[in-house]
């Protein structure tokens, strides 16, 4: 394998130059920077990336951090943020901590020490901290802070567009199943829920309270919703969605007919669910690719073209079989 060296030798330079060839060619003669770049291609040599990292303090690496890898929400982030990390040079450290708040601190702290940026997604623990850690590189998803660059989506409005189409379906009576009592996510939809309730005076909204964003979570508030009165439920994600589909089943509830049901997010699990699921579609992909743009302009000296209120990403009601009519 070459080395810089070599390349020094095949130009007749010194090694001095062929390093600024690479690291500042404006500094360069055109003569030359055409002798290295000769030298480099008849050597087939590959500059060492991650001794350059190192000379100018970088690692090369960026943090995302989420509270499941197991929800497909998360995946798909992360899917989006690769495909943009690789474009860019950059490599992704993945870390999850299993919706752990202490845990959650833990990792935080440990990529603070090895990645150049962090892309934090939906964090449960450390949002009370970020005024601390404002001036690092930090790029958030699903969450906001003062002076802080965030990808979100347009949740608020996702709830007055679920609550619209289930009224329009005649439901009066509708039940809404929150997530993490820490989740920025849940807060904003708990707003908009609220201003649906102002706009639709004929709906009564009630509050299920908070479980799990899981699978488990909808086992856990099916029976609770069954006992509301209510005839339509708005799940925090697909996931608590597609345990009260589950648990449903086995009281005998049938979907639509008797309960309907809209998740969030708009995940793979969404349309393969036993009754497909009414959701709110939201470009997952693309929240992890702005993201990772953002951070990748943080990383570099076009931090000034960062947009200053971040992303506001649209959202979308998509319609499936898990909502009907409003049972007579």
């Amino acid at each position: 394998m070459a080395t810089l060296r070599d390349v020094a030798q095949a130009a007749g330079v010194s090694t001095a130059t062929v390093s600024r060839t690479f690291n500042t060619p404006g500094q360069v003669a055109e003569l030359t920077r055409l002798r290295v770049q000769a030298a480099v291609d008849s050597l087939d040599y590959h500059p060492n990336k991650v001794a350059t990292l190192l000379r100018v303090g970088r690692t090369g690496y960026v943090g995302i951090l989420v509270p499941d890898l197991e929800n497909p929400y998360f995946a798909r982030i992360i899917k989006g943020a690769q495909e943009i990390a690789h474009s860019a040079g950059l490599t992704t450290l993945v870390v999850d901590s299993d919706e752990n708040p202490r845990r959650e601190s833990e990792l935080f702290s440990m990529l603070r020490a090895q990645a150049d940026g962090i892309v934090l997604c939906s964090p449960r623990a450390i949002e009370q901290d970020l005024a601390a850690i404002a001036d690092s590189p930090i790029v958030l998803v699903n969450s906001r802070h003062e002076g802080m660059l965030a990808v979100n989506a347009d949740y608020q409005t996702a709830m007055i567009k679920a609550v619209e189409h289930l009224r329009a379906l005649g439901h009066r009576h509708i039940a809404y199943i929150r997530g993490p009592g820490r989740s920025w996510a849940s807060q904003m939809r708990l707003t908009g829920l609220a201003l649906a309730g102002e706009t639709f005076t004929d709906v009564k909204l009630i509050d299920l309270g908070g479980f799990t964003p899981r699978v488990s979570g909808g086992v856990a508030a099916a029976d609770l919703a069954t006992g509301s009165g209510a005839t339509a439920i708005i799940a925090f994600n697909d996931l608590v969605a597609i345990g009260l589909l589950n648990q449903l089943a086995l009281r005998g509830v049938r979907v639509p007919e008797q309960m309907s049901i809209i998740g969030c997010d708009d995940s793979f699990v969404a349309e393969f669910a036993s009754v497909p699921l009414t959701t709110i579609h939201v470009d997952l992909t693309g929240m992890g690719a702005h993201a990772l743009e953002m951070m990748s302009l943080l990383l570099s000296d076009e931090s000034d073209s960062c947009p200053i209120e971040g992303q506001l990403l649209p959202t979308e009601l998509v319609v499936r079989a898990s909502t009907g009519p409003a049972p007579r």
